[in-house]
Formats: C-alpha cells, structure tokens, sequence
C-alpha cells in the first residue's frame, strides 16, 4: 500500500524517443508528475500481474493521457486476461481517442521485436501468473569505411548496410556482413517484482547493465511470510545479483510495514557491494561502453 512519501511500485523506461511504463499502480501518474515526467508520450504499458497495486492506476492515466489529445495507439503487454482486465477497468474511463492493442503472453517465455529495443517477459513464481521483464538494446557492429571503398560499395548504400539492411544496385548485392564488424555489446535491464526467486529470473538477471528486484522484506523473521505469500526477501534479491554479477542493483516494493528500508543497507552491501535501497523517483542514464 502507498504510504505518505511513497508511492506504489513502477518504472519508466526512455530510449530513442519511446517511452515504455512497467504496472500502473494507484498514484502513478502523480509519482511521474514529481519527477517532471508527462504520461501522454508512453507507447508500451506492461503489466507483471493483475493485483491492485500494480493497475489500480490505469484508469486515471488513461484519462490524462485523453485529455492530451493523444491519438497515438498504445500497446499493452501481459499475462492472460490482458483485455479483460483493462476493459473492466475502463468502465470508469470509456471514451478514448486513441486505440488501445493488447498483447498477452502466453509462454513460459516470450520476446517482443520494436524498433531498436527487444522486451522479453519471462514466469516468475507469485501468487497469481506473474512476469518479469528484461529490456535490450543491441548493438550492431562498426562500419568498415575501408572495406567498403576496397570492394567499391556506392556511398549510396552505406547507410542502409549500417542499418542492416540488404542493396542491391545495378545487379549488384550487397549485405551487412561485408562491412559490419562483428555486433557490440549493448544494453540490458532486467526488471521483477512480487516472486520467490526463480532460475528464469537468475537467468534473465545475467548480462543486465541494471536489475531492479522486489525487496519486500528484510528482517530475518519475515521469511516465512515471504515463502507463504511468494514473495522476496532483499537479502534473496542481493544474491541473486551477486550470482549475475551485474554492476548495480535497484531494491524495490517494500513492504509498508517496513518504512525505512535503507537500516538494511550495510547487510546487503556485504552480500552485494552495488546493491541500492531505492527511493521514488530514482532515475539514471545508461550509455553503451565506451570503445578502446
């Protein structure tokens, strides 16, 4: 439940000018005007699982979202009961000028192409069929400036083969991997909540630049109410990312009986030395590795 100076969990992804919302729970659209962010941009909602606090928001977003004029379609992604869930919840917000399309997952795993970025949603184990999310970025390999010229590629098709793209001009053709070095690291975040842990999310959590994880409890004694109501322990949570070794990790969805959740700082840093008890509104930039 929110509490006075916190809202309930979400996060808002940017990346090439698409704007991309995990849940939607009450208070979300306040927690992003705090941050200075508008709802009318997002071209993505996902959706873990379908208990209040993670959509009890979306009627009023979409409203403001409305009353932006908006006419853009947006996409819904989530388990099964997708479109059923957002009409019923719509009831209150019927009228839109703008279509809303639904994707439900259906797997134990499941990979969505856009332009630029790769969503994947993988089960994780809550108490009702719940996903995570990991967000790539790949990145293509460098352009061959010399290669090109010496097998005497038009400047015309540069463009295109840097864009993976096939030419051909006057019978010729030409494909990426005659200039394209070989595909660069990119970027990688690796986002759950509401879980125990699961081997899906150890796996996803490999090769994240950032993994935001639930931490609803801390204190020894709560254990057992985290295995009975399929829930994470922070402590769980560092574990998990020391085993992935990722560089930083993101705590969130405390528990609201646990109001000060950063006294459990110094403990987790032994366990996992990044490891951030994270505040609303926290935000960073992630940029591709700088090239030798």
């Amino acid at each position: 439940m929110p509490l006075p100076r916190r809202w309930l969990t979400s996060l808002m992804m940017k990346y090439n000018g698409q704007s991309i919302l995990i849940d939607c729970g009450e208070g979300t659209q306040i927690a992003m005007r705090e941050k200075g962010w508008s709802p009318n941009p997002i071209d993505i909602i996902c959706f873990t699982h379908y208990h209040a606090d993670h959509v009890s928001g979306l009627p009023g977003l979409l409203l403001s979202m409305g009353n932006a004029e908006r006419t853009e379609p947006l996409l819904m992604i989530g388990p099964k009961g997708l479109s059923r869930v957002v009409n019923s919840l719509r009831v209150i917000a019927p009228e839109l000028p703008f279509e809303i399309r639904f994707q439900e997952i259906s797997g134990e795993q499941e990979d969505f192409e856009f332009k630029g970025f790769c969503i994947r949603a993988f089960r994780v184990n809550h108490s009702v069929t719940c996903y995570g999310y990991s967000f790539s970025v790949p990145r293509a390999g460098k352009f061959d400036k010399d290669r090109a010229l010496a097998l005497d590629i038009p400047l015309k098709c540069w463009n295109p083969l840097q864009k993976g793209e096939t030419v051909t001009v006057d019978g010729r053709t030409f494909t990426p991997d005659m200039v394209m070095g070989e595909a660069r690291r990119g970027l990688k975040v690796t986002y759950s909540t509401d879980s125990r842990p699961t081997k899906s999310m150890e796996e996803n959590a490999v090769g994240s630049d950032l993994l935001i994880l639930e931490g609803m409890y801390g204190e020894e004694e709560n254990f057992a109410k985290a295995k009975e109501n399929r829930h994470m322990m922070m402590q769980e949570a560092a574990k998990i990312a020391a085993k992935a070794g990722v560089p930083e990790l993101w705590l969130t969805h405390y528990s609201p009986a646990m109001p000060k959740p950063e006294i459990y700082w110094d403990e987790l840093k032994q366990i996992f030395p990044n490891v951030i008890v994270a505040r609303d509104g926290r935000s960073t930039e992630l940029k591709f590795a700088e090239e030798e």
